[in-house]
């Protein structure tokens, strides 16, 4: 795997973060225990990617539909979020990475949609990782965002409104087990190789993604045509 040390020419790689409640509660500690230990992964994945070749990272945070876990819960993830950005976001900006937030803002709580303004443009100038954090996010939405806007010229405008220029996802993992995209990059991750791992979030680190791209590497990715051609007897 080319190893890049800018985020135009690398490959976009995105993560469904699971397991963390699982992770939590099979060791008898609450569930924010197990969302603590998986902001450690976040940072320990971050850190790996330039170095493995991913230009992009976008990592699944909070969907529009866990709105719907208990309230405490919740409170406790958005303090989760603002301490990272509060702690994070100048070691961010120091090793070129560049984060941007992904999702609704209109529904966060009172200050934090200008804590991640100030994040954004605090790395805005980084170039050797792209890290989106999809927050508040639903694909389904997206989409239905980007065709009130509109008719588009082409399909790829559409997918430019979609995905906010983003480019196409190459690899998509999924720790914890399960096995569902979870509205998550629906129109982005048409043609994306899927990784599932038993690996919970909070466990995962940086020889799990290796890995991930080892097994990314084996795959023949034909988008819709013909692979190689057996040569002629």
């Amino acid at each position: 795997m080319q190893s890049s040390c800018d985020h135009r020419s690398g490959l976009h790689v995105a993560a469904i973060m699971d397991g963390n409640g699982r992770w939590a509660s099979a060791r008898g500690l609450p569930r924010t225990a197990g969302h603590r230990a998986g902001v450690e992964a976040i940072r320990r994945v971050a850190e790996a990617a330039p170095d493995l070749g991913i230009g992009t990272l976008t990592l699944f945070a909070f969907s529009a539909d866990n709105w719907r876990r208990p309230p405490g819960e919740v409170a406790g993830l958005m303090g989760l979020l603002r301490r990272y950005l509060r702690h994070e976001t100048g070691r961010l900006a120091r090793t070129g990475t560049r984060l941007t937030v992904i999702g609704r803002r209109d529904r966060l709580p009172a200050g934090l949609p200008d804590a991640l303004a100030r994040a954004e443009a605090e790395t805005a100038a980084g170039e050797r990782l792209h890290l989106r954090i999809a927050v508040d996010y639903s694909a389904r939405d997206a989409i239905l965002a980007a065709a009130a806007a509109g008719p588009a010229e082409s399909r790829e405008a559409f997918g430019r409104r979609v995905s906010g220029g983003a480019p196409d996802v190459d690899l998509l993992i999924r720790s914890g087990g399960e096995k569902r995209l979870s509205d998550f990059l629906l129109w982005e991750c048409a043609y994306a190789e899927l990784h599932f791992s038993d690996r919970m979030w909070p466990d995962f680190g940086a020889d799990d993604l290796a890995g991930a791209l080892r097994d990314f590497a084996t795959r023949e990715r034909r988008f819709g045509g013909l692979g190689p051609m057996p040569e002629a007897a």
